[in-house]
């Protein structure tokens, strides 16, 4: 497979892949919910496929710390750019959405802010336990940056008590120059080690993406990295081209060799695979913590 190029032909979007559009009452009334709290989701703003179904469903991935990220990797749809301040008040609004969508299981991500001393480790401390106060019985789940490998930022938030650690790797290293140019693959799976092989007990999670150009052989040799780091539970889902200034999808990889992709990470000793075209690293999360036995202690 070559690497991804802008200029590479359109390929057609199988049945698979498919999904339908936004409507209905539901759907409205989550999104009125959370643009009426100011509240950012990456389900938008990353131009997720799953966002009807999640959004009919009441529920949402939080998007901390603006809409502008530091970094420019080639595969997001988000906007990169000089972030604006913190707001000190979204940690609050971010539990109170919480609680209004009447989540049992919240996840929060963010935008990359390498503009921060600590990459914003402590506005997600501080909206974990802003989450936890207001919703005492729900789990947390967070996906963070890699905070420039600063073991203090990740200690940070480790110490508010995350019911799971996400971080995704993304790709295969070999297409980190092109897709992650800012991030450091290696850097990445220590983070995860770091989580996976602490006292705390809090599980890491980690995902990846697949048609960007990498071989069968980089997605398996990626999962067994992420193995032998100790994550407890693994995403692999398909890449979608967000528009025409994104990289050109390569290959789309039909259903039946995710399904043995998770095979081979359960071989591997992964407590929970979840591989399927549209997953993503927040699709069906509670689900995923449930099933790998991820809640509080």
């Amino acid at each position: 497979m070559s690497s991804p190029e802008n200029s590479a032909p359109c390929l057609r979007i199988p049945p698979w892949l498919r999904v339908k559009l936004p409507s209905g009452k539901a759907f409205a009334g989550t999104r009125g919910l959370l643009d009426g709290l100011r509240l950012n989701t990456v389900c938008q703003s990353a131009r997720c496929p799953n966002t009807w179904e999640c959004f009919s469903n009441s529920v949402a991935t939080f998007l901390i710390m603006g809409r502008q990220c530091t970094r420019n990797c080639a595969f997001c749809n988000i906007t990169p750019g000089a972030p604006e301040p913190l707001d000190g008040d979204e940690p609050r609004r971010v539990a109170e959405g919480a609680a209004r969508l009447g989540l049992r299981h919240v996840v929060v991500t963010s935008v990359t802010r390498d503009d921060l001393p600590d990459g914003g480790a402590a506005h997600f401390a501080e909206t974990i336990r802003q989450v936890r106060s207001r919703l005492p019985g729900c789990t947390v789940e967070v996906l963070i940056p890699d905070f420039r490998g600063d073991a203090t930022a990740l200690e940070t938030v480790l110490d508010a008590r995350p019911d799971v650690l996400n971080h995704n790797v993304e790709t295969a290293p070999r297409l980190y120059a092109a897709i992650r140019p800012q991030a450091d693959y290696a850097q990445s799976l220590e983070l995860l080690r770091r989580v996976a092989h602490g006292q705390r007990g809090i599980p890491a999670k980690s995902g990846l993406m697949v048609g960007l150009g990498e071989t069968d052989e980089e997605i398996r040799q990626t999962i067994r990295d992420l193995a032998a780091a100790g994550c407890a539970m693994i995403t692999v889902g398909q890449y979608m081209r967000p528009s025409r200034l994104h990289p050109a999808v390569v290959r789309y990889m039909p259903p039946e060799e995710f399904d043995a992709l998770a095979d081979f990470g359960r071989s591997l000793g992964v407590r929970r695979m979840f591989c399927a075209p549209l997953v993503r690293s927040s699709y069906h999360a509670a689900e995923l913590a449930q099933d790998a036995d991820c809640g509080q202690e």
